[in-house]
């Protein structure tokens, strides 16, 4: 199969499962949306805004790093929530207040809340706590700092004093010549003073810097005008989508890993007889595949999912008129007439305690077959531990539905056969099909022979 056609035929397998699936797909999308609308009462942020402080000067990044974990400190938190008096902690704070290093010295502070209120006082709060507890800081080391700085600024600008008087001395002392060494003595102290008075005034602005270095908050946050993503909507659109995917996949996996045999060769190998017939069961309402009482969960199962013919079965036509299906069964005996020969008209069939269209099948078979002088003893047996009881009859009639048996179980079948000392002598295969609109007297006419 080349790549377009197996591309043909998985598009056409999920619409295959949109078409006879789509109320249980609503049904598992509902309950996505459900479950997105719950997470999203744990999940969602609310409503989020921002308040950004401008840190002046110059500054390091990790010194912005730094100032970062200060405003989301648990001391600028504590200040904040005594600060609020919303009868929340620190700790309770510090899962909805964020404190990242933007662009151009700015820390910006990201406050969340169940409001647009409270969020636009939860980031301004925190940005003014922020600043209030690092300009403490700056004014309880001040006096520590101050006197070291005072100190290696005196012994730098004393320093320069007494180069710049070695550089005099030096001068003065090259005297009046004009010799190259003494022009290249004195342009070279030249140079040095130069240098000198160039870092002196380097200092100077360094000191002016540094003092004039603090921060700033630049404005109160804005009010959020909605809710932040992901936003209830967004979760249940979201848990909609994801378990509408997930049933849909779920059927496509499921149907891969079946291992039920779904056409009649694979059948008759299993069961290793010839297929007598394959004969068409018409899903009619009130027949016997349906149970006189149901459960809850068939109740649901049948509002859920409407067909009664599995999704993946390969799309038969509908079931043929009554007369087309009595000539089938008729045929079928005819069939079993010539396996018998000679021997005792009687034979057993042989079914599934669960399979009900192959007991339809068999049922209708029996009273095809006393007509036309052939006993057909239907036994049920189960797929797991099948039992075929003794009996005195030349072989056994298996009759099965597609779709409803792995190869195993039918192999399983066929050992309890030799166990019972019969052989299997053909196979009828029934396969479930949609029942065509017909008038009500002849529905009722399908409902009586199904019964049968």
């Amino acid at each position: 199969m080349n790549d377009d056609a197996a591309d043909t035929a998985r598009l056409s397998i999920i619409w295959q499962v949109l078409r006879q699936r789509w109320r249980l797909l609503i049904a598992v999308a509902a309950l996505g949306a459900l479950v997105g609308a719950g997470a999203s009462v744990l999940f969602s942020p609310g409503y989020e805004t921002s308040a950004s402080v401008l840190l002046q000067g110059p500054r390091d990044p990790d010194e912005l790093i730094t100032e970062a974990q200060v405003a989301h400190s648990s001391v600028v938190l504590d200040r904040t929530a005594a600060g609020l008096r919303w009868g929340r902690s620190a700790s309770d704070l510090a899962a909805d207040v964020t404190a990242v290093v933007a662009d151009g010295n700015i820390i910006d502070i990201t406050a969340m809340a169940d409001s647009p209120e409270r969020a636009q006082q939860l980031a301004d709060r925190v940005a003014q706590e922020y600043v209030t507890f690092s300009t403490q800081l700056l004014a309880n080391t001040a006096d520590a700092s101050a006197q070291v700085s005072q100190e290696q600024q005196q012994t730098l600008r004393q320093q320069i004093i007494e180069t710049n008087q070695k550089i005099s001395d030096l001068h003065n002392s090259a005297g009046q010549g004009q010799t190259i060494d003494s022009v290249g003595v004195r342009t070279e102290l030249e140079s040095l003073r130069t240098a000198l008075s160039q870092g002196v005034a380097k200092l100077d602005e360094l000191d002016t810097v540094s003092a004039q270095a603090k921060m700033v908050v630049m404005g109160p946050a804005e009010r959020p005008p909605g809710p932040a993503a992901p936003t209830m909507t967004d979760f249940v659109a979201g848990g909609a989508a994801v378990f509408f995917l997930i049933g849909l996949f779920g059927h496509l996996l499921l149907a891969r890993s079946d291992k039920r045999l779904r056409n009649e060769a694979e059948i008759a190998s299993a069961l290793g007889a010839d297929v007598l017939a394959g004969i068409d069961v018409p899903d009619l309402p009130g027949t016997a595949d349906e149970p006189a009482e149901k459960s809850l969960r068939q109740k649901l199962r049948g509002l859920l999912i409407t067909d009664t013919v599995p999704w993946d079965a390969r799309e038969l036509p509908a079931a043929v008129d009554e007369a087309g299906l009595d000539i089938r069964y008729r045929r079928t005996v005819s069939r079993l007439h010539e396996h018998l020969a000679a021997g005792p008209g009687r034979m057993l069939t042989v079914v599934t305690a669960d399979d009900r269209p192959a007991r339809r099948v068999a049922d209708r078979l029996s009273a095809v077959a006393a007509e036309r002088g052939l006993t057909l003893d239907v036994v049920e047996v189960s797929a797991d531990r099948p039992v075929v009881p003794d009996a005195d009859v030349p072989g056994v009639l298996v009759v099965a539905t597609t779709g409803t048996r792995t190869g195993w179980e039918l192999v399983g079948l066929t050992e309890a056969c030799t166990d019972a000392g019969l052989d299997v002598l053909g196979v009828v295969v029934a396969h479930r099909t949609k029942a065509h609109a017909a008038k009500p007297a002849e529905q009722a006419e399908r409902a009586m022979a199904g019964a049968l």
